[in-house]
Formats: structure tokens, C-alpha cells, sequence
């Protein structure tokens, strides 16, 4: 049938097709002639909807979805398949085919409809963008409707069906198209059924073991059921009896902070971390980005690997016993990277931002911009054990790759909320951002929610980027199978011209799907006009393709891993590269660098005890010297950076321009610096 016109002949009469299946859309009461068999399946059912209806009371699921529970009903077609036993199957007519355009929701992040054109014949339902696509064989995807649970909701003209590794959400336009869809589905379905229908011998034992199982599955379920709530008491005892322990004394003899210290102070810790809330903290920030190199150090750098192996379970270690509502990180879960180098890593992959500069087509820069974007995210995939040492206020990091054409500065501007703030300059590019990160952990996994805006400036064509970074999450946090992943979307707009804009899709995961869409990113760039002029797509952990190009090619790959990276930190040869120290760049650096701070060189060393104790005086000295600020009034100037608005009017930190002036003239070593260890 065509519902997109008025033709009809490629079907049965809608009327024919309405008679057939209308009645199981309200099921017939049960007979009271029913046989003893039918009069036990049936109290053997409502016993086991009984024992459902109770648990979903006790665990109160009617009250998280009530209105799913109203307005969605599940078509069942077993009393029909009942009835037409005794019909020869071979007597049943096929059903007609039935096509026309339905509203289809996106697959991720199930947000928003876009019109599809579905074809339903044979049992067989297959939808395309449009029916010239159909015509020509052009398939998106196709579905067993014999094999599907058909849910429908009358009130908005939705129908669902749930196949299991496949899953449609279709909504009509009018109740007479969802009417006869929906009639329609049942007709195929049914017609599939009756083909295989068992004979009245088979029936009856089938009817016996499904009372058999119905009966079983209930006390199955109850015993699950008793069970969840004795494991839930013990996991809750126990937790609230490893809370109340005393906690080892393990530190220096200097103690920990007082209480009204460990209020005002911001340590090197989830101080502020609070069950199922929100807040301001930096420590699992680092594992939102990152980013690859080269397994083959390049010229000029040794290929740094002075890092110790470890292999220890700090979770185990650390949570143990501790109150999750604030406390101080131990050094053994960071790994030897300061998150001022993480926002370095980022650059990993400029050669990008080189090609954007040389590339004349504003649609295809945006697609290079795009890259870049995604480029560092890469290295998550090993980075999901350990956190960044966080800086201290006023730490800095300077980064000078010549072979890469940039150099970067970076300093830890605020305190309160933690703010680290970097710039780097290029003949081709200048890029700067200042990140913050809030949290928010749900019991078995961590959201880390960045804000602040990245910036790029191509000087070749005067474009600014400008763009967001989506949300990673954590999930496992307590377990060896934890596992890392970033979704939402990134828009990149050039705030020089409107010609065009990015919106980048991070696409999350589905528990009950395959592992095919799993770290899966999908970009379009749009026009003026919103029309799509180049896609790209790929995952985010193995590289982008873009085929709207003159030549379809792969925009960027990860680069390999370095040998036996697993044994350290998942260290990319350039983030090992970020700890280098040769001996005649020491003394142009200020006190304050990040490759001077000595907990963090301990922790490399594989020392982790001595960095414990390290980080402790650290965190101490830090607190003086905020104490002694508030003596007298005043509070913390960043050395390397100001605050200013953007064109937005969000609070911003950008370059001063004096690190690398006072660095040649008159030299950090003839300044007065702070001391921060």
C-alpha cells in the first residue's frame, strides 16, 4: 500500500486488510467455555503478572515511569494465533505491501526525528531517506517484524520495535497513518506465525511447558529478588563499617590539615567529590583529553623513557576506608604527568592546524579544524587508570618544539575554582584555552564535565575557531574492566565568518548494542543555509575519513603506540617527551616549571612513598601561603596570564605576552620567582 499518494494497487483493500487484524488491537475476553488446560495457563499467567506487579511496587519502578506505564501498551498476538489454529495456513493470503514515509527518531542521542520512507513487505521492513532510494535498492536498514515486540503509544502515534540487537522508533503523522501501520504490522506478523503454526497435540504440551517455566521463572524471580535485597544490606554494612575504621597512619609526622583547613584548601584531590552531585574539582580532568605520537622518538629528542614501571591497583588502595566527601589524593593514583602537560598533549597532532593554515577551500580548513578537534581525545583509551599530578597555584610549563613549529606556555591561574590556562604560537596557528572541569559520579561511574571554550587562529585568513569539549565518562570506576568514553557534541564556529560551521557527534555507547559504534564520531560542516557540504567520520581512538572531499581520503590516524606503553601510564612517546630535562635547558626555566616540582620527579622514579610525603609538605606550603596573602589582604596574581572577557562575555584567561620576553632578558634566574616546593 502507498500511503505517500492515493494509489492503492499494489495491495489488498485497506478495508480487507482492517477486517483481518482490527480485533487484536482490543483483546477478546476469555471464553468461558475454556478448556481445564486454558482455565490453569491463565491462572498460571496472571500468577507470574501478580509476582511481577509486586516487585515493580517494591522497587517502585511505577513511580519513576508513570507515564510509560499509561500511555504505552505492547501488542500481543497469542490469542489470535490461538484462534486461527485450526486454519489451514496454506488458505491465508499474504498481506500487501504496505510503504509511505513515517518520522524515524535519530539513533544517538535519541533527540530529534528525521523523515524516512519504509517499505513493509513479506514480514520484511526496510526504510531509506526517500522512496527513489527504495527504487534503486538503497537500503538503510531492515527488520524482521516477525521476530519484534510491537510496542505502540495511541496518544502520540508512536510505534516501537524491539528486535533486540535492533531497535526502531517510528512516530506517524496522523492516527489513520499510525492506525493503519500498526494494523499493518500485526497482519505481516501474524501471517509469519500462522505459517508455523503447531498442531493441536504440539500446542497443548507447548501450553504445558510454558506453564511449567512461567511457574519457574516467578520463584526465579523472587529469589533474585530476595537476594538483591540481602546483598544490598551487606554492601551497605560494609561500606558503612570500613567508613567508620581508623585510617592507617601512613603519613608524615606532620599530619594531615585540620578540618578548617581541608574546607578552604584545595588539595591535590577529589576534595569536593559528593555521591550522585555536582562540583567543582580537577582531579579526574586529565582523562578527558589527550592524544598519540610517534612509536620512533624524532630528531633531536631521546625518546625519553625514565619512567618506572607499576603495576599496582591504587583504587584498592585508596578507597579503602575513605570518605569519598573530601579527601586527599595519594600519589599513587596520579600518573607522573602534570595537568598542565595535558593540555600540551593536545598539540600532539598540529600538523593539522598547519594544513588548515595552507588550505584555501574555508570548507575544507573546517574539516582539517575538525581533526584537530577530535585528535585529542585519542590517547583516553589508555589513559583511564590514573589521573594528572594537578598543579599547584602559580606552577607553570613551558614547551618548545622546534621540530614542530610551536611553543606553548601554560600556568595555573585560580585556585577556586582550579583554572589551568595555556597558549601556544605557531607561523601557522596560535591556539589557547583555559579549562575548569566539573563532576558528577553516580556510584559505578564518573562524568567529567569541561567547560571553557578551545581557540584557534589561522593568521594565513584571519579565522577564529572557536569550540567545546564534550563529556568523558568513566564507567567500572572500581572494577579492572573500567573503560573510558566521551559523548555529546562539539560545535566549532569561526567567529571571523559565518560561511560555515562544524557540529561534531561523540556518539555514547548502547549497553544492550554490539561493539560496532563503540569511541564511533560523526561530523558534518554546514553552509549559511544548514546544508551539509562535507561528512566525516570514524573513531575517535583509530583515525577520521572524510569522502565528500575532491579526494576521499583518511584526514588523521593515531599515531602507534611506543613498545610496552601498557607498562607505562599508556604513555604516547610525546607525552614522555612533555618530562625531558637536558641539562642546558634547566637553567632557562623559572622554579615554578612542572619538570622541577619533585614529588611529581619521585613518582616517575617509581618512588611513590617519598612523593607521597613530598606532596603532603607541597600542599602545606601552599596553604601558608594563601594564610599569609589573607593576612594581608590580597590575593594571587597569575604571573603569565590576565583575565578578560570573550565575545560572549564569559570570563577568560589570556596571555600577558611576558614569558618568553622575560625568559631571554633579563632571565628567570635573575627574577624573584615564587617558591612553590
Amino acid at each position: 500500500m502507498d500511503l505517500s499518494g492515493s494509489s492503492l494497487n499494489r495491495s489488498q483493500s485497506l478495508a480487507s486488510g482492517l477486517e483481518k487484524t482490527s480485533h487484536t488491537w482490543n483483546k477478546p475476553a476469555h471464553s468461558q467455555s475454556s478448556s481445564t488446560l486454558s482455565s490453569r495457563h491463565s491462572r498460571q499467567v496472571r500468577h507470574f503478572e501478580t509476582t511481577i506487579f509486586l516487585l515493580n511496587q517494591t522497587l517502585n519502578f511505577s513511580s519513576h515511569f508513570p507515564q510509560i506505564i499509561k500511555d504505552w501498551e505492547v501488542i500481543d498476538d497469542l490469542q489470535v494465533e490461538m484462534q486461527g489454529a485450526g486454519d489451514d495456513p496454506q488458505d491465508r493470503t499474504a498481506p500487501g505491501i504496505c510503504e509511505g514515509y513515517l518520522l524515524k527518531r535519530r539513533k544517538w542521542p535519541l533527540k530529534g526525528w528525521h523523515k524516512r520512507y519504509f517499505v513493509l513487505e513479506g514480514g520484511i521492513l526496510r526504510y531509506s531517506k526517500n522512496q527513489q532510494d527504495v527504487a534503486r535498492g538503497r537500503v538503510q536498514g531492515s527488520l524482521d517484524v516477525s521476530l519484534a515486540v510491537i510496542s505502540i503509544n495511541k496518544k502520540s502515534n508512536r510505534i516501537d520495535l524491539d528486535a533486540g540487537d535492533i531497535l526502531y522508533h517510528m512516530k506517524a503523522k496522523s492516527h489513520e497513518l499510525f492506525y493503519i501501520w500498526v494494523t499493518k504490522l500485526q497482519a505481516h506478523r501474524l501471517f509469519l506465525h500462522t505459517l508455523s503454526l503447531p498442531t493441536a497435540a504440539e500446542q497443548a504440551q507447548r501450553n504445558g511447558d510454558l506453564i511449567s517455566h512461567l511457574d519457574s521463572l516467578a520463584h526465579f524471580i523472587l529469589c533474585l529478588f530476595y537476594l538483591y535485597l540481602v546483598a544490598d544490606f551487606l554492601c551497605s554494612f560494609l561500606f558503612l563499617f570500613l567508613r567508620c575504621q581508623p585510617e592507617a597512619v601512613r603519613r608524615s609526622s606532620q599530619g594531615p590539615p585540620s578540618v578548617a583547613d581541608s574546607a578552604a584548601e584545595y588539595f591535590d584531590a577529589s576534595d569536593d567529590i559528593l555521591w550522585g552531585s555536582s562540583s567543582e574539582v580537577s582531579d579526574e580532568s586529565g582523562l578527558s583529553d589527550g592524544s598519540t605520537t610517534n612509536s620512533e622518538p624524532e630528531e633531536g629528542h631521546s625518546g625519553y623513557t625514565s619512567i618506572s614501571d607499576q603495576s599496582l591497583n591504587p583504587l584498592v588502595c585508596f578507597f579503602t576506608g575513605k570518605d569519598l566527601a573530601r579527601v586527599s589524593m595519594p600519589a599513587v593514583l596520579n600518573e607522573p604527568i602534570n595537568l598542565l602537560q595535558r593540555l600540551c598533549e593536545e598539540l600532539e597532532y598540529s600538523e593539522l592546524l598547519d594544513t588548515a593554515n595552507n588550505t584555501s577551500d574555508p570548507y575544507q580548513r573546517m574539516v582539517y579544524i575538525a581533526a584537530f578537534a577530535i585528535s585529542g581525545y585519542s590517547t583516553a583509551t589508555f589513559r583511564n587508570r590514573y589521573k594528572p599530578v594537578n598543579p599547584i597555584l602559580g606552577e607553570t610549563y613551558e614547551c618548545i618544539r622546534e621540530d614542530r613549529g610551536f611553543r606553548l606556555i601554560s600556568e595555573q591561574v585560580c585556585h577556586h575554582p582550579p583554572i589551568s590556562a595555556c597558549h601556544a604560537d605557531s607561523e601557522n596557528f596560535s591556539f589557547w584555552q583555559d579549562q575548569r572541569w566539573k563532576n558528577k559520579f553516580w556510584g559505578k561511574s564518573l562524568e567529567i564535565l569541561p567547560t571553557g571554550m578551545v581557540n584557534v587562529t589561522l593568521p594565513r585568513y584571519g579565522d577564529h575557531y572557536e569550540w567545546n569539549k564534550v563529556v568523558t565518562c568513566i564507567h567500572n570506576v572500581f572494577s579492572q574492566q573500567r573503560y573510558l568514553e566521551h559523548y555529546g557534541e562539539v560545535i566549532i564556529k569561526n567567529l571571523k565568518s559565518n560561511i560555515c560551521t562544524c557540529k561534531i557527534t561523540f556518539v555514547k555507547s548502547r549497553y544492550w548494542g554490539s561493539e560496532t559504534n563503540k569511541n564511533e564520531v560523526q561530523g558534518v560542516v554546514l553552509d549559511q543555509s544548514g546544508s551539509a557540504i562535507h561528512r566525516f567520520g570514524g573513531l575517535w581512538h583509530e583515525g577520521i575519513f572524510c569522502d565528500t572531499l575532491p579526494t576521499p581520503k583518511c584526514i588523521w590516524k593515531p599515531n602507534p603506540q611506543p613498545k610496552d606503553y601498557l607498562l607505562y601510564y599508556g604513555f604516547s612517546s610525546f607525552a614522555m617527551e612533555l618530562n625531558e630535562l637536558p641539562s642546558d635547558l634547566k637553567p632557562l626555566l623559572p622554579p615554578t616549571d612542572t619538570r622541577l616540582r619533585p614529588d611529581q620527579r619521585m613518582l616517575e622514579d617509581g618512588r611513590v612513598d617519598e612523593a607521597d610525603i613530598k606532596k603532603d609538605k607541597i600542599e602545606e606550603m601552599q596553604r601558608e601561603r594563601r594564610k599569609e596573602l589573607a593576612k594581608r589582604g590580597e590575593e594571587h596574581v597569575p604571573r603569565f596570564f590576565k583575565r578578560s572577557k570573550d565575545s560572549s562575555g564569559r570570563d577568560v584567561w589570556l596571555t600577558n605576552g611576558t614569558y618568553w620576553k622575560l625568559r631571554e632578558n633579563p632571565g628567570f634566574a635573575n627574577l624573584e620567582n615564587l617558591t612553590l616546593w
